[in-house]
């Protein structure tokens, strides 16, 4: 079956030659939303241990994470290109030359072709997207921005402690200078109607955006949102809901756009709801099922704006 939409592992067969295999590292950042410089209760939806592999300790350093990692990716998949995707909290929130000497350290790597950031719009300046800039040169840098949300009623709701505006003046400082531009997009939150959401493809398509990541939201363990989950239930994606609204979505999202992630999976341990049952691959399977029953692809129904 031909693939109907833009993965992110095709697209970097393609580019590279080979599969690339990432590998995560926690650098020991923290978020000014949970430091105290923005707020110290972080987004209401947050914790880290949602999306923070077991092999990605802080304990160790950064050059000991990489090579643990990619030590143990060779021996399982053979691999011998990587990524070092530097993943939990806030990954540009330090000095300019503290985080050059990490990356750069990450990159001494022979095997390391590039790097993966993720982290806040409203942690970016013209000195850290300069030195993102130079590596750009010789490596693939990519650098991932939590977006969430277009509207700012949601950003509000979720305590991002940034608004719309930060998101498009940090896209628009980085785009042009040779650094690949992520976004990180949530979708089922309970101040948006399904349009709502599905608008946010059209936005995105028009943007300098090369990489995306969709999340249905979840509600975890410990956070202020499994508070509010549970003292007033609101509606999240059921799983058969979500795989239609996906197909919408990304009927609308410009072809061009490489989909990094298309749901999010939470280990059981720590998810309240929605609780699908299902695994990554049978989501995916379900997902591409879905896009061939109704024939329909990536970018099919893109709104191009004059």
């Amino acid at each position: 079956m031909a693939q109907r939409y833009n993965s992110f592992g095709s697209y970097i067969r393609k580019k590279f030659g080979t599969i690339v295999y990432k590998v995560n590292v926690d650098a020991g950042f923290t978020c000014p939303n949970r430091d105290g410089t923005i707020s110290t209760s972080g987004c209401i939806y947050c914790n880290n241990d949602s999306f923070r592999p077991g092999s990605c300790k802080p304990t160790l350093s950064v050059s000991e994470q990489i090579k643990n990692g990619i030590a143990y990716i060779k021996k399982r998949y053979k691999a011998e290109k990587f990524l070092v995707y530097f993943q939990p909290y806030t990954n540009t929130y330090a000095p300019v030359e503290e985080l050059e000497r990490l990356y750069r350290d990450a990159l001494s790597e022979l095997t390391v072709i590039g790097l993966t950031i993720g982290t806040r719009p409203d942690t970016v300046d013209e000195q850290k997207i300069a030195l993102l800039e130079s590596l750009a040169e010789s490596y693939f840098i990519l650098v991932e921005y939590g977006m969430q949300s277009i509207y700012d009623k949601t950003l509000e709701f979720i305590n991002r402690g940034h608004d719309y505006a930060t998101f498009l003046k940090a896209v628009d400082l980085t785009k042009n200078r040779g650094i690949f531009i992520g976004a990180h997009s949530i979708v089922g939150f309970p101040t948006e109607t399904r349009e709502e959401m599905l608008a946010m493809a059209d936005e995105i398509s028009n943007m300098p955006i090369d990489f995306l990541k969709i999340h249905q939201l979840q509600v975890i363990k410990d956070t202020p949102l499994e508070i509010l989950y549970r003292e007033n239930p609101f509606h999240l994606f059921e799983y058969e809901e979500y795989l239609d609204f996906f197909v919408e979505f990304i009927e609308r999202l410009s072809p061009r756009i490489v989909l990094q992630r298309l749901f999010a999976t939470a280990p059981d341990s720590i998810l309240v709801a929605p609780q699908w049952g299902k695994s990554r691959q049978e989501i995916i399977r379900d997902i591409e099922k879905r896009l061939e029953l109704k024939d329909t692809y990536q970018g099919k129904k893109l709104k191009v704006y004059v």
